[in-house]
């Protein structure tokens, strides 16, 4: 499998995907830091890929997403944005409204 099959398919297998430089209990940076924290404050269970650990998805996924930083957040297969644009949401609710449903359909979808 290449590297842009596997990034769609942890895309295609997980509702809500954080691409991130370390973890989120160990971020290795600070924008990494802070999306991760907004993830984690809307309460629910997320997939992270931690791209220090994997330098091809490093190298190759902003070209697939066109979009050319870390982190990246990924829900239900659609690019929500990186850092500012996940803070700015969460600030205003839609970043836990976006989550929180994405989870739900998830959810409703393996009962």
């Amino acid at each position: 499998m290449d590297i842009i099959d596997t990034i769609k398919e942890q895309i295609a297998n997980n509702t809500i995907l954080l691409y991130m430089k370390g973890s989120p209990n160990a971020p290795q940076c600070g924008f990494s830091a802070k999306a991760s924290q907004a993830v984690m404050g809307c309460g629910e269970k997320f997939a992270y890929v931690d791209i220090l650990q994997n330098p091809e998805i490093r190298a190759n996924l902003p070209k697939y997403a066109n979009w050319p930083t870390f982190p990246q957040l990924w829900v239900a297969g659609e690019l929500v944005g990186g850092s500012d644009i996940m803070l700015e949401m969460f600030e205003t609710g839609e970043l836990q409204a976006l989550i929180k449903d994405a989870a739900a359909k998830a959810k409703a979808s393996e009962a």
